[in-house]
């Protein structure tokens, strides 16, 4: 009897988000466009983080500000027994000037790394703010068909805290997360800029560890005319770029497994005339295993030193300037139990990755502490296949996909409720 009613009650909260999309899915758009017209950087979410919390208040449930600077959390408790599921949205912008023309486009401006910066969305977390809001405010006036009970996370500083901050998913758990209630699953999802309306799983490892790296190349300033009069750090820092380009083409097996290793920031120099004394290089290292990590950073610190040396100059090489992100790892036992859940979700457009990506995801603290899973959600326009991707000051999110993502959320919560209850 017990599992005949827990079965019964997953079907009512089908039926009803059924009956209650259109309405949900009003208010997820609203939410999206106010937090994309108003996005902020990482640790510094302080409009979204209230917003976020006024909006949970209204909903009758009780928002926690105290983890991870600028972060949101709440519990919506069943009113059947069940397992604690949590489920997890990041929160912060980029510093990206948005290049959409549209009526709730970005106009945010703020100061980032000494410069004046454009502030935008460009990852989608506007849309993952408003999908999960979606879903606690639908989940909040069914209690009485919801079993075990549901933990929210608002997570700020997902693209990493400024230099010198901590901040995101780590600090949260640092700062005792789970520790008073250590969720039995926990789910994520992001959006991204292909398969509209459809999910992508990919089971095991199905994103990369990142971190950054800095090298700085101390030369000695001397008049551009007169180049043999001192060392110059920026043909140092160029050769420096060309050989770490053989890290991953000459010294890594790639038939074991996959990396990239990229130098995205290149400074030196004030003027055209002179040679600086110094020039500054920064990079992300991504792999799907820590030993190859660890070979990458003695391979940087190698070559720029001997590099550095041959042209007489000197080279000090940090690892993990910003920290660093582990493997996002989705449990194998979830993923092939859900997967027809998300493809229920999305129409029947569900699609398991082959391979991994080899972009981030903080998500990845989470997943170590309990089993989880982290799922694509497709946004782009329909028809349009070949869209901006993420990063992108044109990156676009067609409102009506995120619907796959509430239901998304729903089927994994009931259907997981139901398995544990089943299995308790």
């Amino acid at each position: 009897m017990l599992l005949l009613a827990i079965s019964n009650a997953a079907e009512e909260l089908r039926l009803q988000l059924d009956q209650d999309l259109d309405g949900v899915m009003t208010k997820v758009t609203n939410w999206r466009h106010y937090f994309h017209q108003y996005p902020e950087l990482s640790n510094r979410e302080f409009k979204t983080q209230k917003s976020i919390a006024d909006a949970l208040i209204e909903m009758g449930l009780e928002p926690d500000l105290s983890f991870g600077k600028t972060g949101v959390v709440a519990f919506i408790r069943g009113q059947k027994p069940g397992p604690l599921i949590a489920l997890r949205a990041d929160i912060d912008g980029l510093p990206v000037t948005e290049k959409l023309n549209l009526p709730f486009s970005s106009k945010e401006k703020t100061m980032y790394q000494g410069n004046e910066v454009g502030v935008m969305h460009a990852c989608g977390h506007d849309a993952h703010i408003a999908v999960l809001l979606g879903v606690a405010s639908f989940l909040s006036q069914n209690t009485d068909k919801l079993s075990g009970d549901i933990f929210l996370i608002f997570q700020p500083a997902e693209e990493g805290a400024p230099e010198g901050e901590e901040g995101g998913a780590e600090l949260m758990l640092k700062e005792g997360l789970f520790d008073a209630e250590k969720p039995d699953a926990i789910f994520g999802l992001h959006v991204s800029n292909g398969l509209h309306g459809g999910i992508m799983l990919k089971p095991g490892p199905a994103m990369a560890s990142a971190e950054a790296f800095r090298i700085t190349i101390e030369g000695e300033q001397t008049h551009g005319s007169r180049p043999w009069s001192g060392i110059d750090p920026i043909v140092t820092a160029s050769d420096i770029v060309s050989t770490l380009q053989t890290i991953v083409s000459r010294r890594l097996n790639l038939l074991e497994s996959q990396a990239v290793v990229t130098v995205g920031i290149m400074k030196a120099g004030t003027r055209n005339n002179i040679i600086p004394s110094s020039a500054m290089l920064e990079g992300t290292i991504r792999t799907f295993e820590d030993s190859y990590t660890d070979q990458i950073r003695a391979e940087i610190k190698l070559i720029s030193e001997n590099v550095a040396e041959a042209h007489g100059a000197k080279a000090n090489v940090e690892f993990k300037v910003y920290g660093g992100y582990p493997v996002t790892f989705n449990d194998l036992e979830l993923s092939e139990k859900y997967a027809s859940s998300l493809s229920e979700a999305a129409d029947g457009k569900y699609y398991e990755a082959r391979v991994p990506r080899t972009g981030a995801e903080d998500f990845s603290f989470y997943a170590q502490q309990v089993p989880g899973l982290f799922f694509f959600l497709g946004v782009n326009a329909p028809g349009i296949e070949d869209s901006p991707t993420n990063h992108s000051p044109y990156f676009y999110v067609d409102d009506n996909a995120l619907s796959s993502g509430v239901k998304a959320f729903i089927n994994l919560v009931e259907d997981y409720s139901s398995d544990f209850n089943a299995g308790s």
